[in-house]
């Protein structure tokens, strides 16, 4: 044979191998993903990333077992496609688990896939995504591929605050495949995904209890009752433009600053309605989301676990085109009350924004922490703490802003000056105390009350007088608590001003290892 002849012939077995690989597990898969309605992994990267940009890597590997027929079902890229590619433009590391290939089982094999992407995307300080559709661990490869998911968690753990890493799930994740994506920063749950640790046919053996995989793991399940995951969308299609969107409010690393875009928003733009938002009555509930979306860049809010903790408001948004992150209460559920769910979501996020150098504004309208023995029992102490934890420990620029109510523990907790908050600003509608006037006013004056003429006259009198001299925020300005008193249609130009001159801020911690997180 001539060595052109040898030459035509390795390119066409190169060219064999990458049509191969190209179509995962063969056709009548591709058409079963198809029938599900599930995209393939190369269809989802080509959603995700830009035209032409994405460059694979290990797309011709595959496992060397042959117990259990494996030597049957070799297939190039063992079930997961890795590489590199660009959304909008920047750089981002890739996989994406391909359900076709022996229902995307976790090998050894896929896990050095993953692996070398993760240390190079640390290496290169570009986030990571994971595209996850696994039946999970390839049960022929017995010991090895649970060791395989220790490589991917300890690279997990070794990027965590160093890069951003978002999971997207697609399809089942079970088992030790969960523990991945609750490592990353952010979990997506769009189309046919859910997640669980044991599965139906387990919990029923065990426990007696029958219950479909969709109440097990579904998208309802851990958007809103468990707090696992942070957003969902009901098409992959979704799911795949929600990555896109969160990662504009990100910096591609712990070094860099999140990117500004070009805002036509006015940032001295008054809002009018503001003055008007907050009701007369001490306990008529509003919705604080009117008040992110009109003192931030227009249509800029993306509000980060809205259905999980809903006393609670955290996501992102735009001042002038720069990225922001809000911690808010929410006084039209539970009055806003903290508790364990709301502590935990909170604290997490602080954490989140201060890893990748993103302000913070909090909005505070909070009677306090919820009373109980349920919380008591549950430890809301230990997480109300965590709250406390995150915003001390925060070096990027905070600032706060009373709205209504700012009561005990929880005026403390949320972003007080003591908390290392830059500017602290206050509306007219602003409530400092330690507590509610009714509860005050019996510890303080119970005596007095008992023993007036008229009772409840007195007692009306006393609630008065404490209302007049603490349920406005005049007090704590007089000694420097709050900076400024402001109108609330003031706060959108306030707040651009303000985080103008915070924009520089250079802030450090105690030299150490780590700090212990009331975990």
């Amino acid at each position: 044979m001539t060595i052109e002849g040898k030459t035509k012939k390795n390119l066409d077995m190169l060219r064999e191998m990458r049509e191969r690989a190209v179509l995962g597990g063969g056709q009548n898969r591709i058409d079963q993903q198809h029938e599900r309605g599930k995209l393939t992994a190369r269809e989802r990267l080509a959603q995700l990333l830009d035209e032409g940009s994405f460059q694979e890597f290990g797309a011709l590997a595959t496992h060397d077992f042959t117990a259990f027929g494996l030597d049957k079902q070799r297939f190039p890229g063992d079930g997961v496609v890795t590489g590199f590619g660009k959304i909008n433009g920047r750089r981002v590391a890739v996989f994406s688990q391909d359900f076709t290939v022996m229902g995307g089982s976790f090998s050894e094999v896929q896990s050095q896939k993953i692996c070398r992407i993760q240390d190079m995307a640390l290496e290169a300080g570009i986030p990571v995504i994971g595209l996850g559709d696994s039946g999970g661990a390839r049960i022929q490869e017995g010991v090895r591929s649970l060791a395989a998911y220790g490589e991917v968690f300890v690279r997990n753990v070794l990027a965590s605050g160093v890069v951003p890493q978002i999971s997207v799930i697609l399809g089942p994740c079970a088992g030790g495949a969960v523990y991945s994506p609750a490592l990353t920063d952010f979990i997506i749950m769009a189309g046919k995904g859910y997640m669980f640790l044991t599965g139906p046919e387990v919990i029923k053996a065990v426990t007696g209890e029958q219950v479909s995989v969709e109440e097990l793991g579904g998208a309802e399940v851990h958007t809103g009752r468990s707090g696992v995951a942070h957003l969902d969308a009901v098409t992959e299609e979704e799911g795949l433009a929600l990555v896109k969107t969160l990662l504009s409010y990100l910096p591609q690393n712990n070094s860099e600053e999140p990117p500004q875009i070009v805002s036509e928003d006015p940032v001295n733009r008054m809002e009018e309605s503001l003055n008007s938002l907050i009701p007369d009555g001490d306990n008529t509930p509003y919705d604080i989301r009117d008040a992110i979306e009109a003192i931030f860049d227009h249509d800029s809010f993306l509000e980060i676990q809205p259905n999980y903790a809903a006393n609670a408001v955290v996501g992102f948004a735009r001042m002038d085109g720069y990225s922001v992150g809000i911690v808010a209460n929410q006084p039209c559920y539970m009055s806003g009350a903290l508790n364990i769910d709301a502590s935990d979501k909170i604290a997490r996020f602080i954490r989140l924004c201060d890893a990748f150098n993103v302000p913070i504004v909090t909005f505070i309208d909070c009677p306090g922490f919820l009373p109980g023995t349920g919380q008591e029992y549950g430890g809301v102490i230990r997480h109300g703490a965590k709250i406390i934890y995150a915003y001390c420990e925060a070096t990027v620029p905070k600032i706060s802003i009373v709205t209504r109510k700012a009561m005990g523990g929880a005026y403390v907790a949320m972003s007080s000056r003591q908390m290392r908050t830059d500017i602290t600003f206050a509306w007219p509608t602003g409530q400092i105390a330690v507590m509610g006037a009714e509860g005050a006013v019996n510890i303080l004056f119970r005596e007095e009350i008992k023993k007036a003429a008229d009772p409840k006259a007195r007692e009306q009198e006393l609630l008065a007088e404490y209302r007049e001299r603490f349920f406005n925020p005049y007090r704590a300005a007089d000694v420097g608590q709050i900076d400024e008193v402001i109108e609330p249609r003031e706060t959108r130009p306030r707040l651009a001003r303000a985080m103008e001159i915070l924009r520089t801020k250079v802030q450090q911690n105690p030299s150490k290892k780590h700090g212990l997180s009331p975990v």
